[in-house]
C-alpha cells in the first residue's frame, strides 16, 4: 500500500499542485496521510484497530477492488486514478492493460511492460516518451534522375533527322532544396530550388551541332568516325506544386499512394556542344566543344508532374516553351522521364 502511495506521490505531485484535493472536515486520529505538493493530501480514515490491520493485509488488487471501478471487459483496460479538473475534463492517471500473460501499466509518463507468456517474466520500463508528430513543415534535398527527349509539333523526331535523340545516355540530373507546407491533412504546398543538368545525347552520332552565323546548325562530319555527339544546358529552377497524399489522411498514416503537379521555371546558366571522334586514320579519341548557348532559350518555364508509390517517386516535365531561340533552330519542346531520391 505505502509502495503505491509513494507511486502516487512521485508521478502526480506537479498536475495535483494545479488541483489540490480539498477536504471539507478534519482527520480523525486514526488515519494514515499522505502528503505532497504544497496543499495536495491523500487521507486514508481507520475507524478501529481492527480496520487498520486489516488495511495492511490488504494487497494492491484488494484496494482496486474496493474502489469498486467498473472495468472495460473489452479491452481489458482499467482506470484506477483519475483527476477531475475545474473545467470540468478528466485526466487519467494510472491505466492498467491486460491481455493474457502480458500485462502493461501506464503512470504519467512511464510505461511498464510485464511479459509472463513464457518460462521467464519479462518486465520493460519506458519513461518521458512521446508520441511522434508530423511537423506541419518540413525542408529536404532530393536528387532527380531522368531520361530527356523533346517533341516536335507533339510527337518525337524520328531517326531521319540529324538532331533525333538517343533515349539512353540523354541524361538529366538535378540537385534540389524542397519545402513542404502542410495545408490539411494529406495536402501539402511544396516548393523549392534546384540545379539542373541537361544532355541531349544525339541519335545520329556523327552530326555536329555548330553555331553558325545566325542559327544552330546540325552538321554531318564525313572528314572524321564520330561516335558521340550530345547537346548539354544547365538551368537553375524553382518550382511550385500541390501535392495530395491519400497516406497522410489517416491516423498512423504512413506511406503511400500521392500526386503533385505544378510550374516551374528556370535560367539558363551555360550551354555547348560535345562531339567525340577518331581520325579516319585510326587516330587516338579526340573530342571538339563547341558553345552553342547563343541560341538557347534563356528562360525555360513548364509543368512538372509527381507520382509517389509508398517511398518510390516518379516525376516528368514538360517546356511550355522551345528549346531554342525562335528561327535560331528546330522547335523542339523537352519532355523528362524520371525518379526522384
Amino acid at each position: 500500500m505505502f509502495c503505491l502511495m509513494a507511486v502516487v506521490q512521485v508521478a502526480f505531485a506537479s498536475s495535483l499542485k494545479e488541483n489540490p484535493i480539498l477536504t471539507e472536515s478534519g482527520i480523525q486520529k486514526d488515519s494514515v496521510v499522505v502528503e505532497f505538493g504544497k496543499s495536495g493530501r491523500i487521507v486514508i480514515l481507520v475507524d478501529s484497530k481492527e480496520d487498520f490491520e486489516k488495511l495492511k493485509l490488504m494487497n494492491i488488487n484488494q484496494i482496486i477492488s474496493e474502489l469498486d471501478l467498473e472495468e472495460n471487459e473489452e479491452t481489458g483496460e482499467l482506470t484506477i486514478v483519475e483527476i477531475k479538473k475545474r473545467d470540468g475534463s478528466v485526466k487519467e492517471v494510472v491505466k492498467v492493460y491486460e491481455n493474457g500473460g502480458n500485462t502493461e501499466v501506464n503512470v504519467g509518463g512511464m510505461r511498464v511492460y510485464v511479459d509472463e507468456s513464457g518460462e521467464n517474466t519479462r518486465v520493460k520500463v519506458e519513461t518521458g516518451g512521446k508520441k511522434k508528430t508530423d511537423s506541419p513543415f518540413r525542408s529536404y534535398f532530393n536528387i532527380d534522375l531522368g531520361i530527356n527527349n523533346y517533341l516536335e509539333n507533339g510527337a518525337f523526331p524520328t531517326s531521319d533527322k540529324p538532331y533525333a535523340v538517343k533515349g539512353w545516355g540523354s541524361w538529366m540530373v538535378g540537385v534540389n532544396w524542397m519545402g513542404s507546407q502542410r495545408i490539411t491533412k494529406g495536402f501539402h504546398w511544396d516548393f523549392g530550388l534546384g540545379f539542373h543538368f541537361y544532355n541531349f545525347k544525339l541519335e545520329n552520332r556523327d552530326f555536329q551541332a555548330l553555331r553558325g552565323e545566325d542559327a544552330i546548325d546540325f552538321s554531318q562530319r564525313t572528314d572524321v568516325d564520330g561516335f558521340k555527339s550530345k547537346l548539354s544546358t544547365t538551368y537553375l529552377t524553382g518550382t511550385t506544386m500541390l501535392k495530395l497524399d491519400f497516406g497522410k489522411m489517416k491516423e498512423n498514416s504512413r506511406a503511400g499512394l500521392s500526386i503533385a503537379a505544378g510550374p516551374y521555371v528556370g535560367y539558363r546558366l551555360g550551354g555547348q556542344s560535345k562531339f567525340a571522334y577518331r581520325e579516319i586514320d585510326g587516330s587516338g579519341r579526340r573530342k571538339d566543344k563547341e558553345p552553342t548557348g547563343l541560341y538557347l532559350q534563356n528562360f525555360r518555364y513548364g509543368v512538372r508532374g509527381e507520382l509517389g508509390i509508398g517511398r518510390v517517386k516518379f516525376f516528368t516535365t514538360y517546356d511550355l516553351n522551345e528549346l531554342f531561340q525562335e528561327g535560331k533552330g528546330p522547335e523542339l519542346n523537352p519532355i523528362t522521364f524520371g525518379v526522384v531520391f
